[in-house]
């Protein structure tokens, strides 16, 4: 088989799919026990919250197990063992000992997944795992694939970072803390996720302009 046929192959097969690199929903749902922790936590809850956070992170394990893929994909091992051990301490230390963590937990929380991010920047881009989910095997290697998961991981990993900085800056200040704290990282987020959808397109559209055309008025894709 050629390489131009399987190149072929692999776009119009990623025509039928989701946009390459975006991981459908899997993504996304990977966020939920950091958002669940970041929601819930707060001076009296965040023992809770990483409990709440834990659970999440292990039931969004399980299906990767049972499908006989072996280890969790990173996201979810970082929040496995970030949400276990916020929890161990919870339950071994006593209050007056665990002040720190009940002030910096969010900002804590932000900052490894930056640093998560930003980390599989040097082996294997994070979004890379979820984005397989949606994206054809014959793409998996391609330039464009790893551009875009490349791309979605740093701009995911930024907005983390700059979430965390917020937070801190937040604990610090007298007045905007609930900008800082809730407003503009909502704002990012949701900046984050139109992206993620956007890019992927739009890197399929500018390498194979011919499958994004639209059809021609005798129904038939213009030559």
């Amino acid at each position: 088989m050629s390489q131009s046929h399987v190149v072929r192959t692999g776009a119009q097969a990623s025509s039928t799919q989701p946009p390459a690199g975006t991981g459908g929903r899997d993504l996304f749902w990977a966020f939920a026990p950091w958002i669940i922790f970041d929601v819930v936590a707060g001076p009296s809850t965040w023992k809770l919250a990483a409990f709440a956070a834990l659970v999440a992170s292990v039931v969004l394990a399980v299906p990767d197990v049972r499908k006989g893929r072996g280890a969790p994909r990173l996201l979810d091992l970082v929040g496995i063992v970030f949400f276990a051990v916020i929890s161990l301490l919870a339950l071994g230390l006593d209050r007056g000992q665990l002040l720190w963590l009940e002030t910096y937990a969010q900002v804590i929380s932000n900052g490894v997944l930056a640093v998560t991010a930003l980390g599989s920047l040097l082996f294997v881009p994070f979004t890379e795992a979820y984005a397989r989910e949606s994206a054809p095997p014959a793409v998996w290697n391609t330039p464009a694939f790893k551009q875009i998961n490349r791309v979605l991981t740093a701009v995911w990993g930024l907005v983390f970072a700059v979430t965390a900085v917020l937070g801190l800056i937040a604990l610090h200040v007298t007045s905007g803390a609930d900008w800082l704290n809730w407003v503009i990282p909502a704002i990012l987020l949701v900046v984050a996720v139109r992206f993620s959808r956007w890019y992927p397109a739009y890197v399929r559209a500018r390498n194979h302009p011919a499958d994004t055309a639209p059809p021609a008025a005798d129904g038939h894709a213009p030559h």
